[in-house]
């Protein structure tokens, strides 16, 4: 049984056989009808979402399964250890997808579950927004080691799973990130992927910029916290500190690349609106593309891998 807790699960040749059947299944929808039917999806969340819960559930509904939707703070497992409510739960359902706070937490579940657990996301790994980020540059050139993806801003779960991601696809990753979110700090993973080649490490966004194919943000102020008042001070101290490396214009001149962000976005903040709609952006793209490397990745950890 394999779960998907980081892109570090899977091999490079994995990865690329789930974006070739993310891009049939956007493709060729009616080739995979029904692979699904009479299996069941237990979403569990604890932290709020629109892509994740949405994508999830219309994509299982497309492929014939149904899906459970469970908030943690409404359920058991806010007051029970993780290990009996995943055995029980994994009772009822064929795969699990839990949007966490803590990373560890999600280790656990997938410890203690009988069935495939999928992270949809936590403080350390977001693996489905890159497998999905992976797939919108892969349907604009499926030649990874032509590819550079700079990514501009707080260092976070994203940059991690990025990392992971284009590190095993051939493709290179560069990070522009003057400061690390504490619960994504992961030394050795970035030590490892810097020493391979694939990941390289620099404050020089402009001439990143110059050098890449793709450019991504994600918001500087996890979106827990964005309107939380007591985050006041902090939110203006990231604030402060990022507007050099904000998606505009001026910071793009001289540059071609398309333009990526994982949302929700914060406009005037990490990036300017006009970018956010520029013929670069493939910002809506990617977010689509969400449901059809979920769709791929359930079906890979299902075991069904064709129709």
């Amino acid at each position: 049984m394999r779960h998907c807790i980081t892109l570090d699960d899977f091999s490079g040749d994995e990865l690329l056989h789930m974006l070739r059947l993310a891009l049939r299944l956007k493709r060729e929808p009616g080739a995979f009808e029904g692979v699904l039917r009479d299996r069941w999806l237990l979403m569990l969340f604890q932290k709020t979402s629109t892509r994740t819960r949405l994508s999830f559930e219309v994509g299982m509904g497309m492929l014939g399964g149904q899906s459970v939707m469970m908030d943690w703070e409404t359920s058991n497992f806010s007051i029970s250890p993780i290990e009996y409510e995943a055995r029980y739960a994994s009772i009822h359902t064929d795969v699990i997808m839990a949007r966490l706070k803590h990373h560890e937490d999600i280790q656990t579940l997938a410890r203690h579950s009988q069935v495939p657990v999928i992270n949809g996301c936590d403080d350390k790994f977001h693996p489905c927004q890159a497998l999905a980020d992976l797939l919108t540059v892969y349907e604009q050139d499926e030649d990874f080691s032509s590819k550079t993806l700079t990514f501009v801003g707080i260092h976070n779960n994203v940059a991690n799973s990025l990392a992971c991601g284009f590190s095993k696809v051939g493709g290179r990753l560069i990070l522009v990130t003057p400061e690390v979110n504490p619960a994504a700090h992961d030394s050795e993973l970035l030590e490892r992927l810097t020493a391979s080649g694939t990941v390289e490490r620099t404050l020089n966004m402009r001439e990143a910029v110059s050098r890449s194919q793709f450019v991504y943000t994600d918001t500087w102020v996890d979106m827990e916290f964005f309107e939380e008042a007591t985050y006041r001070d902090e939110k203006k101290r990231r604030i402060d500190l990022m507007m050099p490396y904000q998606l505009n214009q001026e910071n793009l001149a001289g540059g071609d690349a398309f333009i990526l962000h994982d949302m929700p976005i914060h406009p005037g903040y990490e990036i300017t609106e006009d970018l956010v709609y520029s013929p670069r952006s493939l910002i809506f793209q990617q977010a689509e593309n969400r449901l059809y490397a979920q769709q791929a990745l359930m079906m890979f950890l299902l075991g069904i891998s064709n129709n």
